[in-house]
């Protein structure tokens, strides 16, 4: 009763300036009238349904999404949730189970043959001198070991981890299969692809390309890249020309089918890479889709670092009595990787990571959220470090051009996100630092894969704070790999003596 009662002064209700609630008197907060935002005035950005562009198998919404789905165990799980493929019965199950275990039992070691060449796997002089300038004069053990199955017309399933050269044992005997099919020497205009490799980022889609074009230019064959977050207008064109041999992601792909500008029907040769986690990314529907398009007799082959159920489900439907081989030891602690986990207080990360960084040699840095990498390159750069970031934020071009800052060397650190890991291809990293640790093995393997490529020594160190030393150690015994835990704070000689 003291506090002045409706004399208040510019609070009493009959005082203030009418605010009417009814929907047409609002103002600029009317939808008829709110100019800009209404929905049939707002100019080319309208949201009806048919007029905006198919965005449904976009990559680069796939990527942000598989980058967002890191931010947190509950965030992860909710996409996990939502990218499981459809239930299937007990029955399948039950199959599929029999399929992988059959596939485990019948798996071959690829080892290494003294004095094997190229050539002797059945590869033409041109291809063999395009290897030798690709740096690679003689091949490595899961090339040796699936080069001649795949000449024959194998279907074959390869297993081991990034780095292990899988790109060329099914890059050059691809290219190899398609001349020796391919009538007459003229290249007509207009043709159909006879190959296909469907990968599952923008970024390894390239550097396969990168690897695959010039052992098909050294024979006459073209490729092109098929990926989204880019116009398509480029892709096509390529496509109206004709090409023998596409490179691409799902999304792009099928989404360049439905619109009649890409015909899968003349595919003999199907290639799919890291096929473990074009499931992870939800892409084993799309995937699937796009392999019934191809010849139904045609050559099926699927590489992966990992071998689980949806890779089996692959295989029982698509390959044809597969001829099976794995890296040896490719699960298990790998003898050119050293593997360190440093325990730290989480308030001293940024610090220790700074220590890490200022070292000489390549570096990639993970983190699980593209806000944190944009501040650890903030934060090195202050420090006089050379680093750049590569996550989903950034449009293709720009990641592009990062990728190759620092594979040429103009940047020493590289701090990126999941949705990176594996686009890397960069054979002299050898330090690979997980800033925030991986909830699950698989993608703890895919970032170690990053460094102790073709053969090279390598270091991963993995930062976590004190409470989360047994998740890790639940984590690194089911990747089956052996790394001791140290406790270090920065200044500590040990972290100057881990990074090198």
């Amino acid at each position: 009763d003291n506090r002045g009662g409706d004399n208040r002064g510019g609070f009493n209700r009959d005082d203030r300036a009418p605010r009417s609630f009814d929907r047409g008197d609002r103002g600029g907060f009317n939808r008829d009238n709110r100019g800009g935002f209404n929905r049939d005035d707002r100019g080319g950005r309208s949201f009806d349904r048919g007029d905006r562009a198919p965005r449904r198998f976009d990559d680069k919404r796939d990527d942000r999404r598989d980058d967002k789905r890191s931010d947190s165990p509950r965030t992860q799980n909710a996409w996990q949730d939502r990218r499981e493929a459809p239930q299937r019965t007990a029955k399948q199950e039950a199959h599929i189970d029999v399929v992988h275990e059959r596939l485990t039992a019948d798996s071959v070691a690829a080892e290494q043959v003294e004095g094997q060449s190229f050539s002797d796997l059945g590869l033409g002089d041109n291809i063999c001198r395009a290897l030798l300038e690709l740096g690679a004069p003689s091949p490595f053990p899961i090339q040796a070991a699936t080069i001649g199955p795949i000449l024959a017309g194998k279907d074959v399933l390869g297993r081991g981890r990034t780095g292990s050269g899988k790109t060329i044992a099914f890059g050059a005997p691809l290219v190899e299969a398609i001349l020796r099919t391919r009538t007459g020497g003229e290249r007509t205009y207009g043709r159909s692809p006879q190959a296909l490799i469907v990968a599952p980022t923008r970024e390894l889609a390239l550097q396969i390309d990168r690897t695959v074009q010039p052992i098909a230019r050294s024979v006459g064959l073209f490729t092109t890249q098929i990926y989204g977050g880019v116009p398509q207008g480029k892709q096509v064109g390529a496509l109206r020309k004709g090409v023998d041999i596409i490179i691409g992601t799902p999304g792009r792909i099928q989404d360049l089918e439905r619109q009649g500008k890409l015909d899968l029907s003349q595919i003999q040769i199907a290639v799919l890479d890291e096929a473990d986690h074009m499931c992870d990314l939800g892409f084993l529907e799309p995937v699937q889709e796009i392999l019934r398009m191809t010849k139904k007799d045609g050559q099926k082959l699927l590489f992966s670092a990992t071998l689980d159920r949806e890779v089996s489900a692959l295989v029982d439907e698509f390959l044809k009595d597969p001829q099976v081989y794995e890296v040896a030891g490719e699960d298990q602690d790998s003898g050119t990787i050293d593997h360190q986990v440093l325990v730290i207080d989480q308030r001293s990360k940024r610090d220790v990571i700074e220590q890490i960084a200022g070292r000489e040699g390549r570096t990639i840095i993970f983190s699980r959220t593209r806000s944190f990498a944009d501040e650890l390159v903030e934060q090195l750069e202050d420090a006089n470090i050379s680093a750049i970031a590569l996550h989903g934020d950034l449009n293709q071009a720009k990641r592009t051009r990062n990728i190759e800052r620092f594979s040429k060397g103009r940047a020493s650190v590289l701090v990126a996100t999941d949705v990176a890991a594996r686009g890397i291809h960069v054979d002299d990293v050898d330090l690979v630092v997980q800033a925030d640790a991986p909830d699950e093995y698989k993608t703890y393997m895919h970032r170690s894969g990053r460094t102790g490529r073709a053969g090279n020594e390598g270091r991963v160190i993995t930062l976590i704070p004190r409470n989360r030393r047994r998740r890790m150690s639940e984590l690194l015994s089911r990747a089956e790999i052996d790394a001791p835990f140290r406790d270090a704070q920065p200044g500590d000689a040990l972290i100057d003596e881990l990074a090198g």
